[in-house]
This record gives C-alpha cells, structure tokens and sequence, in this order.
C-alpha cells in the first residue's frame, strides 16, 4: 500500500488510519501471515502509536494483538504485573519511555557521587522492569533510549558538565546500549536519533505532552511507528537481502555508452560526482552487512563494465554478485536474478533514477522494494530511512553472504564442467555437521525459522525464546544442519524440529536455506532425524505441508522422500504424510560426509 511506503505523509495517516486499515485486513483475507502478542507499556499516552505501528506491520504480513497499558503504568506492570498481562503472555514487549519518565535528574548542588548514584538508581529501576519481563515472558523486549532535553539550562555546557541533563541522558543511554550487548533478545530503539533527524525543537513541543500527555508531537507518530515497526520486521526475518541497481545516473552521472567513462560524473572534481561518490562508498558499506549487490541495468554488457572500471569509482564489477547489462525489461532481469540466486524476487530492493522503470519493477513485483530518488544527494537518505536492512542481530552467516553466493557461482561452473549431476555432488567433496539445536546457532536458526519461506513445509514462525525453550524440552526433537564443501562453508542451512507423541514423532517444522538445494542436504537431515527418532523408541514419523503463496516447490516433498500420504487426496492445502516402518529405514544420503 503506497500509504505505507516510505516517504510517506503524517498527517494523512493520521486521519486515514481506519480506513487503511480495513483495506489491508480485507487484502490480508485468506492469505498466509505471521501472528504476534505485543504488549505496549508506556510512560505517556501510546493510543496512536498502537494503532500506526498496527498499520506498519499489517502492510508487512504481520498480524499483531495487542495489550497496553494504562498510562504510565509501564514499571507496575512490568515488575508487579497483572492478570490480563499475563494472560495475554507477549510475544514482544515493546516499554514505550521517554525523557519525561527519568524520575532523578542531577541538581546543581550534586557532588559527583550524588550524581553517580542517582544514575545507578535510575539503571536499575529500569533494569528490574527488562528483567521481570525476561523472567516470565521469555520475550523479545524493546526498550526506547532517551531523546535530549527540550531545553539546556546550562547552554553548550549541558553537554559535558556531569550537572548537565545532556549529559545525564548521555550516560543512561550507553548503559542501555551495554545492557543491550549482553542480551540477544533485548533491543534499543533509538529515539534519540529520531527525534534529531525529526527535528528535536518539533518533536518536543510541550503542547503535546500538557495537552493530550503524548511525549512526542503527534505528526511524529508515524515516524516514530514506522521505526519501531522496523525492528520488529528485522527480528521476524522481513528485511530486503539484496539490491538490484541501474548504472547510468545512479552509479554515476551520465550515460557510459554515449558519454564514454572518461566524462561521467564521478569523483572529487565535482560536487555531482563527488556525490555519486559517496553513493557507491555507501553501498559498499552495505555489503558488510550481508547486502547482495547486483546490476540491473539497460545497456550493453562491455559499456556497463567500462563505467565499472572507472578510475575514481569505488565499486567494481568484482563487488557485484549478477550483472544483468541488457536490453531486456528490467523486471524481467529481476525475475531472472532471482532465480539464480535462489531468492524471491521481494527479497529486492530496485534502484533506478528512471520513475518509469521504477513503477514497472513495483507493478509486477509489489513486494519489491522501490525506493522514491530525486537527486542524487538524496539518494543515501531514501534507501537508508526505508529502513530497507535493519539490523537487529549481525550473525557470521550475514557478514559472509556476499562470499556464499560467489562460491555458489564458482559451484555452478563446476556443474557446467561435470558430466551428471551425481558427478558433479560427489566432486563438491562436501561434509555437514547435524545436531541438536546448540547455544551458539540460536539466534541463526532464529533467524532461519522467520526468513525461509520456498523451502518451508510448515512456515511456522519461532523467536529464538521459543527455540530456546524447545531445544530443553524432552518433548522435541531438534536438529541443526551445517554444509561444507571444497568452495566454502554454507554455515547453518537447514532446521528440522520434531515434537514426541509417545511412539510417535511429528515434524512440526522443516525448512531449509534455498542456497544448498538438491545436494542431498535434505537426505542427511532425514538421515539423522531417523536416527534419533529411533534411539528415543519412536515407531512412526509424521510429516505436514501446509501451502502458502510462496512454498510450492516442497508439495510433493514428503513423497519424494518416502513418506506415504495418510490425508484425503483431494485436500492440497493441508497434506501428511507418514514414515512407519523406521526398522527397515536405509540411509539416503550417499554424498555427504556427516561428520
């Protein structure tokens, strides 16, 4: 819903925010979506905060239920807690505080260890409220840091003197930042930062908080959802994994092939290319974070290679997964692109000058993210606060993506060069390492349960609590998959979670990374899966597809791995199947060293 999309207009969502959302609940009918609890303890008036992040998560297959609390009741419930909170027992929390919720602030006449102390208290009054909600949750908790003061008693002082409230807030803040380092399932959201690029004089007016006790102006509700919202996208796995991005004037200035490399507008020479610059040094930085950069573009291959090589560019071709330089539709080009690297084509992020080609791409493909550019100074800020990338946890697997999928081109030349597939598996050399979920691969396969979607026979939607809980219980089976081979480590690709009925075993959850397809990763896992089935008296496994608009490629999954359908033949929305005879199970996998 373009509403929704970022930029967007404030006030008008404001207003519109019923209508908007009896349009997405009508669009969402029938359709897949992942359910959440969210429990908003606030410290001032979050109605419209509610009701705007509802709108955000709905647009992105979120379907939240909410609890809230009654106004500034936000440490009562948290560390005392109530009935209908616990009832309703959160998925997140989200504790909605600002500056007017610091209960000490320091005095003039403070000696520093007055100050030290009113600090401390501060910390650990918010610290008991972050650790009961942990306690008995075992929930993804969202804590808004501090936004600076509305007015600085001291002037520029404020800021370094230890009397100052900036400088008070400063110092909470890295304590809220040094708590959220040592725990995964606690997250920042950083409204000090958002009220500074909001405009911290706008954000702060005090109407607003005499007036209707809101912290914030009401214009910055949407912006202030909108963020939030992001987070907990990111955490659900709904973020973008890769960018498909035009050459001429995005890259750079001009057009290669009637300009020649040598005049594009790019480098230090100029404000335009010195600009463009700054462009590539910012998508650069993008891959460090696991973003897959690729080329999608109108032009003739050797052209757009030649504008790759410019002397002052600081993207080349080698930083580039797929170079789509072509004359074919772009979106077509995207289609393509996604298939070769075994994404869908909404794990997108298409960036183009041309608005013509931009409403083509979002026309065909409304998952993909089109970002609105103007000029070429703006470029960084359109992509950047979309929010298309937020990171809320940064696993090995992310910070080596970009190197996965060049082993993976450098495994299909080697599919190209080998006479059968067989061949081909057996000279990848390959070796995995399958077993019960372990500490260390938490939040990866956290990660996994709420990205996989193709490969995803249940698409059931886990918090890395949930794992965690999973993986202690006698009542589960669990097991992670790794895969290895002569190119480079895959890390964690596949999931399997079994859940015991006395002799029988149903797998409630089985997915894994399209990336290692029909490499007999699948057989290993059944493999092992059997394996520990038997050793814990299991005499039949039960296996469940439940079709979504994106799973179809595991239908037939169960039958091609010897399961026997037990459900009606004619319901292919919900299938089982069944393994029953474990006694006379042989291996499958015949290519794979499980180590």
């Amino acid at each position: 819903m373009k509403e929704l999309t970022y930029p967007f207009d404030a006030e008008q969502l404001l207003k519109k925010k019923k209508s908007l959302k009896r349009k997405l609940l009508e669009q969402m009918e029938g359709q897949p979506c992942i359910t959440k609890r969210i429990a908003i303890l606030g410290g001032s008036t979050t109605n419209d905060i509610k009701l705007m992040l509802e709108l955000f998560l709905l647009q992105e297959g979120i379907r939240p239920s909410f609890y809230e609390s009654e106004y500034n009741r936000f440490y009562e419930d948290a560390v005392f807690g109530n009935e209908e909170l616990d009832s309703f027992s959160p998925d997140f929390v989200i504790i909605h505080t600002t500056n007017r919720n610091i209960m000490q602030f320091p005095q003039m006449t403070d000696s520093q260890e007055q100050i030290t102390q009113k600090l401390e208290e501060e910390y650990m009054r918010f610290q008991r409220v972050w650790e009961s909600l942990s306690e008995k949750f075992h929930c993804m908790i969202i804590q808004n840091n501090f936004e600076y003061p509305f007015y600085r008693l001291m002037g520029n002082l404020d800021q370094s003197d230890q009397h100052g409230r900036v400088n008070y807030i400063l110092r909470l803040n890295e304590k809220f930042n040094a708590y959220a380092r040592e725990h995964e399932q606690f997250f920042i959201h950083d409204i000090n930062y958002l009220s500074a690029s909001y405009g911290l004089e706008k954000w702060a007016d005090p109407f607003y908080w005499y007036m209707y006790k809101y912290a914030m102006a009401t214009e910055a509700i949407p912006m202030f959802a909108y963020s939030l919202s992001r987070i907990i996208k990111s955490i659900l796995g709904k973020n973008k994994k890769a960018m498909a991005i035009d050459l001429d004037n995005t890259l750079w200035g001009g057009v290669v092939g009637d300009d020649g490399p040598e005049n594009l507008q790019l480098g230090e020479e100029t404000a335009e290319g010195e600009a463009y610059l700054e462009f590539q040094r910012y998508l650069k930085q993008l891959k460090q974070i696991g973003v897959i950069l690729n080329v999608n573009s109108k032009n003739e291959r050797e052209n757009a290679l030649a504008g790759l090589a410019h002397e002052a560019g600081i993207l080349k071709a080698e930083d580039f997964i797929t170079i789509k330089a072509n004359w074919n539709p772009k979106d077509r080009n995207l289609l393509e692109m996604a298939g070769e690297l075994s994404l869908l084509p909404e794990s997108f992020v298409f960036v183009d000058d041309n608005p013509a080609e931009r409403e083509i791409v979002s026309g065909s493909f409304p998952g993909v993210g089109v970002p609105a550019l103007t000029s070429v100074e703006h470029y960084i800020q359109a992509i950047d606060r979309a929010g298309y990338f937020e990171v809320t946890s940064l696993s090995e697997d992310d910070l080596k993506r970009n190197r996965m999928y060049e082993e993976n081109a450098s495994r299909n030349k080697l599919l190209d060069s080998c006479k059968d597939y067989q061949e081909y598996l057996q000279s990848l050399e390959m070796q995995a390492t399958i077993e019960a979920f372990a500490p260390v691969f938490m939040a990866r396969i956290s990660q996994l349960t709420n990205k996989s979607n193709q490969f995803n026979l249940t698409t059931k939607r886990l918090t890395q609590a949930e794992i965690e809980q999973m993986a202690l219980s006698d009542e589960y089976i669990t097991l992670y998959g790794k895969l290895a081979d002569k190119f480079g480590d895959n890390g964690v690709v596949s999931v399997v979670i079994g859940q015991k009925k006395e002799t029988r075993l149903d797998i409630i959850l089985w997915l894994m990374s399209c990336r290692v397809l029909k490499r007999n990763m699948e057989q290993a896992m059944l493999d092992k899966l059997v394996e520990k089935a038997q050793a814990e008296g299991i005499t039949e496994i039960h296996g469940f597809y439940y079709k979504t608009a994106k799973n179809a490629m595991v239908s037939d999954f169960y039958e091609q791995m010897g399961f026997a359908r037990i459900s009606p033949m004619d319901q292919e929305d919900e299938k089982e199947y069944v393994l029953d005879d474990l006694a006379s199970y042989k291996k499958q996998n015949h290519v794979i060293k499980v180590q």
